[in-house]
């Protein structure tokens, strides 16, 4: 029987000056454990270690590296690692080292160069990591050296948008549930994130406690949530609550209500968390000097400018040019082209968070600009699809953004989306 196990991230470190060592270094995520393997520039190995993933570990590590390492100290070695995140990566970047971030696919090919068994092994994907930098440095790029702000900005945004999507599969819960058998709940209160809809359920998550809701225990309830009290609102509520519908036993209803007050108790707890972290999202955001000329765009905010920011960093060498950045937020599309078949599609490779925020973002600038809007009614009317358009339009985008940031200027409609000059009409015979 063939063991799973969880996915491994692995360092390699290696030196830019022929003669020099490269040194490996292994992250196994269920032994907490990270293999070191240290090769020179004929890719002999010249040492192996396992260290822990802890501080011990990480000072084993750096005696390592300054023990092999050559006249300019041990930061001149360079890293190359199958992940950007975690404590190791953050104190290493602290300790001024240059780390490589490489994709465990291509990990993976660069494994089948020595052999096609299919063998596998962590300190043998240690050395493999090495010889990438060894042979291929030219085509992997460090990562990017973001401020500390912007590092903030990413972090905090991620866990914004976790945060929301965790509320919305508790809130898919409660929609399931109440449809089991309280759909009266889902006719009153389509959007069951609203405070009035949590306030109201809360104090009758059953139909058997909604038939005690009278009008003015119901606009009592209401006004607790600060919902504007309209003509009749009340009475109209309270009637949806109180109709009549099929009904589960007695006592799977009431289990019921104790599972739903239970999710709306929930759902209440991540609201008021998603109001914090986007409190200090905005704080962190607007601290930045390109926060500016980020929301100066149209369809960015405070909390989706962030996001694009966050995914993107402030190292303005991470990207030599505009076709990186759009392969990168995956709006650029990919081209297969072999023989007579040629086929360019979307790119579905790529940073997804950065993705999903271009998406929003061009949906949003459709309203807020007349030259997006237009560019995007141009697509459609090429036959592009909804997405496609969008996807275009954020690719656009994209550009001008880049264009603001690289040379510090605010957006500008007039010279983003110029009006075409007219063509001279043709003299009449």
């Amino acid at each position: 029987m063939r063991v799973l196990r969880r996915p491994c991230a692995r360092t390699s470190v290696t030196s830019l000056e022929e003669g020099l060592l490269r040194i490996t270094c292994g992250i196994d995520w269920p032994e907490r454990h990270h293999d070191i393997a240290l090769i020179n520039a004929d890719a002999a190995i010249v040492s192996r270690a396992r260290i822990g993933d802890d501080l011990a570990g990480f000072r084993r590590l750096t005696e390592l590296l300054a023990e092999h390492a050559g006249p300019d100290g041990p930061t001149s070695i360079e890293i190359a690692i199958e992940t950007d995140k975690g404590l190791l990566v953050a104190a290493l970047v602290a300790a001024g080292f240059t780390l490589f971030a490489i994709n465990p696919r291509a990990v993976a090919r660069y494994r089948e160069r020595h052999g096609q068994a299919g063998g596998k092994s962590d300190p043998g994907d240690a050395t493999v990591l090495a010889d990438i930098l060894r042979t291929d440095r030219h085509r992997h790029r460090p990562l990017p050296a973001d401020t500390n702000l912007a590092r903030g900005v990413k972090a905090i945004a991620r866990q914004h948008q976790e945060a929301i999507w965790a509320r919305q599969q508790t809130v898919n819960r409660l929609r399931s549930l109440l449809r089991e058998f309280y759909p009266a709940a889902l006719a009153a209160f389509p959007i069951l994130t609203q405070r009035a809809a949590l306030t109201v359920l809360g104090a009758a998550p059953t139909p058997q406690a909604a038939a005690r809701l009278t009008p003015s225990r119901m606009e009592t309830l209401l006004r607790r949530a600060g919902r504007r009290i309209d003509s009749g609102l009340p009475e109209r509520l309270s009637t949806q609550l109180r109709q009549e519908q099929l009904r589960q036993p007695a006592e799977v209803e009431q289990a019921f209500g104790v599972a739903t007050a239970g999710l709306i108790d929930v759902i209440v707890a991540m609201t008021g968390a998603i109001d914090a972290l986007q409190e200090q999202l905005t704080g962190l955001f607007t601290r930045h000097d390109q926060a500016q000329i980020v929301t100066s765009m149209p369809g960015l905010g405070t909390v989706l400018g962030a996001r694009v920011l966050g995914e993107l960093g402030d190292d303005r060498s991470r990207f030599t040019d505009i076709a990186g950045l759009c392969g990168f937020a995956g709006t650029a599309p990919i081209t297969r082209a072999s023989g007579k078949m040629k086929i360019v599609s979307a790119r579905y490779i790529r940073n997804q968070r950065l993705a999903d925020a271009c998406h929003w973002w061009a949906f949003a600038a459709i309203t807020k600009s007349a030259g997006a809007r237009a560019h995007y009614d141009q697509r459609r009317a090429a036959g592009d699809t909804h997405n496609g358009a969008l996807r275009n339009l954020a690719n656009k985008l994209l550009a001008k953004l880049w264009h603001c940031l690289h040379h510090g200027v605010l957006y500008d409609e007039a010279t983003a989306w110029p009006t075409p000059k007219e063509k001279p009409q043709p003299a009449a015979a």
